[in-house]
């Protein structure tokens, strides 16, 4: 891999009000990238999630994330959050952005955090 190359990786998400939380090791690529760049985006389905990212420690450390994947990813839980070199780290949302249809036509929905703005606008492409 190119050192700062972009690349796309699979990781499990939870939400609570509005933050993101997920855990990485310490000796993972994911885990040097966003040490060297704390912007980040979430994929899924038809929605793109761009934020800031915070390193926030050590799992057990956090007890709002260890509640939060006991919850929605016990196994993972289980497997990674015991180790030593795990992190959690928490997004703080800047823009979301879904595609949507109407009258199978193509909009774009975007909310702006930072402006507190939702619009709604027609693809033109």
């Amino acid at each position: 891999m190119i050192k700062g190359e972009d690349y796309v990786e699979y990781f499990c998400i939870a939400e609570a009000n509005d933050i993101f939380y997920f855990q990485t090791d310490k000796k993972s690529r994911k885990y040097e990238q966003l040490k060297n760049n704390v912007n980040i985006a979430l994929c899924i389905d038809n929605i793109q999630i761009e934020g800031v990212c915070k390193e926030l420690g050590h799992p057990l450390d956090n007890p709002e994330f260890c509640e939060l994947f006991l919850n929605y990813f016990k196994g993972s839980y289980d497997a990674y959050s015991f180790l030593h070199d795990e992190r959690v780290f928490e997004v703080k949302p800047v823009l979301i952005q879904k595609w949507i249809y109407e009258n199978a036509k193509p909009f774009i929905e975007v909310y702006d955090f930072e402006k507190k703005v939702y619009r709604k606008k027609p693809y033109i492409g």
